[in-house]
């Protein structure tokens, strides 16, 4: 399994209200709403959430200009079949919808995404 990691900024117009309700509601929902057609197994978003732990545990780090909004990860089952899933026209124009209404409230300039696979180190949920 595959995943592709999204650190989100949303646009500066934006609230952090406004950012994480229009991705938590709206986005999820075309999010789901195609996820069969791309091949997607996992969706899983994290909004960052104000704690009094924030600041001081950013000191202890040299920190990014500007903290991220959140971060979302989809899982796919290898990085062929993502490479299968993005040669179909219907792929294609789903992922074109997508980044249209990924620019209604993420700073995509700003937003740095990659391809990564994971290797857990500590699972204790079981």
């Amino acid at each position: 399994m595959i995943k592709i990691t999204y650190a989100l900024r949303r646009r500066p117009e934006l609230s952090s209200e406004e950012f994480h309700r229009y991705w938590r509601t709206e986005h999820a929902a075309l999010v789901r709403q195609h996820a069969s057609a791309i091949g997607l197994r996992r969706y899983v978003q994290s909004h960052t959430s104000a704690t009094p732990v924030d600041t001081p545990l950013r000191a202890a780090r040299s920190p990014e200009p500007e903290p991220y909004d959140g971060v979302a990860e989809l899982y796919f089952d290898s990085v062929e079949a993502l490479v299968a899933s993005l040669s179909s026209e219907e792929v294609q124009a789903i992922g074109a919808a997508l980044v249209e209404d990924e620019r209604r409230f993420i700073d995509l300039d700003r937003s740095p995404i990659w391809i990564s696979e994971e290797h857990v180190i500590l699972d204790t949920t079981d």
